[in-house]
């Protein structure tokens, strides 16, 4: 029999459709190895949000060539349906399919693994694999499964002016709330008790369907399904928060107490440069809001670092939202230029600059983040085993604190209580309690 591996890249929409895969692949008998080296076929799927995602996954389709030169590559995703010819012309690549076949993908690696026939394979052990996270492998190899991920949305209309999402992910799509209810109560009856909703938009959910169905009813609708698991939200768009989705998210107890909000900026002029805008100080009132209603709530962002035409108070703006705000952590990352996008050929901050200023906003976040989880020393979580072993195991708590646990006699996907005994800078141990 033939082995497969899977490498994904980007963000968790890719994870959400990896997870897919692994699991028709394993409904259909079928292994997947934990390590690509050797196996028959590597599924890549790729991302292309920032030119160091197109050089990672070029990067790793050429390692994948040179160490395991027996294996076929399968190339999908948005680098993937962006360059589909030079992704094509890499070492190694035997197919590369666009996003409209990424639905069929499954059946389509197998009829390409059943011209080649069974071969010596990788390591395999009989669970599907996951897609590259929280609960997989480091190096971000596929990795048996701890939650599980489910898309309810795909493609975006918001016309960033940095981004090239759109144009290889199509327009806003969502998922009927039926089918994402069936899924969810499939998941859960399979053992998971964590199912993460991601989308491209997320906050877009439902604006499509007839009748139409906001991202609130769905929420709704799927609690009572996915028990005893729980929901947790990937990355909404501020601008798109309403009062109904701030109540579901504080008040219903099978949501997780996470927010992440693509903020990106907090400068008024950068966000309509940006193509976001957004009424000055309404990003403050809303993240208020939030630790108002869900005070020990992990309440995260993102912050563009060096979008064209940045000065310096555009973003001493940006650091004072940081500091006097309630978030307890932040993904801050550099502009990059995207082939085709209006930000392109816009005037660039000096790189050093760029640099420096991403450090800044880093070392806030990492002191935010160091303060939040000090709060819960001494005192007991609920959270998700998502890592286990010999060597200890590891626990996500509801508001995204990972616990580092000694002795871990729970299995992986089991809902725990976890006690906080010790908070370090980027650690956190503890141990599972009744």
């Amino acid at each position: 029999m033939p082995s497969f591996a899977v490498r994904n890249f980007g963000c968790r929409v890719n994870r959400a459709e990896a997870f897919a895969w692994a699991e028709e692949f394993h409904s259909r008998g079928h292994r997947f190895g934990e390590d690509w080296r050797g196996s028959d076929i590597v599924v890549v799927n790729s991302c292309t949000l920032t030119g160091r995602a197109d050089r990672d996954v070029r990067k790793f389709i050429r390692a994948v060539s040179r160490e395991s030169p027996g294996s076929r590559i399968v190339v999908t995703g948005c680098l993937a349906e962006r360059v589909p010819a030079e992704v094509a012309a890499l070492p190694g690549v035997a197919a590369v399919l666009p996003q409209s076949d990424k639905a069929g993908l499954a059946g389509k690696v197998l009829l390409l693994a059943g011209e080649r026939g069974s071969g010596a394979g990788g390591a395999t052990d009989g669970r599907p694999a996951e897609a590259e996270g929280g609960d997989a492998g480091l190096d971000g190899s596929a990795a048996p499964r701890a939650r599980a991920y489910l898309k309810i949305q795909d493609g975006c209309e918001g016309g960033c002016a940095y981004c090239v999402i759109p144009s290889v992910r199509g327009p806003s799509r969502s998922v009927p709330s039926g089918d994402v209810a069936a899924s969810a109560r499939g998941l859960a009856g399979r053992g998971y008790r964590e199912i993460v909703l991601a989308g491209i938009h997320l906050s877009s959910y439902g604006r499509d369907l007839v009748p139409r169905v906001t991202l609130p009813e769905l929420l709704a609708e799927i609690g009572a399904a996915a028990s005893p698991a729980r929901i947790r939200l990937s990355s909404l768009d501020p601008r798109n928060v309403s009062d109904e989705l701030l109540g579901r998210v504080a008040g219903d107890g099978t949501i997780c107490p996470h927010v992440h909000l693509a903020l990106q900026h907090a400068s008024s002029r950068m966000l309509r440069l940006m193509g976001r805008p957004a009424e000055a100080g309404s990003y403050d009132r809303l993240l208020d809001e939030l630790a108002r209603r869900a005070p020990e709530a992990a309440l995260g962002a993102d912050f563009m670092v060096g979008f064209p035409e940045e000065t310096k108070g555009d973003f001493e703006e940006m650091r004072g939202l940081l500091e006097r705000s309630p978030l307890t952590y932040a993904h801050v990352f550099p502009f990059s230029p995207r082939p085709g996008t209006p930000a392109e050929a816009r005037p660039r901050v000096p790189a050093a600059v760029v640099t420096e200023r991403a450090g800044v906003l880093r070392r806030a976040a990492a002191a935010k983040d160091y303060r939040f989880r000090r709060r819960f020393l001494g005192r007991a979580l609920e959270g998700v085993v998502i890592s286990n072993s010999d060597r200890g195991g590891e626990v996500l708590t509801g508001n995204a604190i990972r616990v580092l646990v000694p002795l871990c006699r729970a299995p992986r996907r089991e809902r725990v209580r976890v006690s906080v005994r010790r908070v370090l800078p980027g650690r956190t141990e503890g141990e599972i309690v009744t």
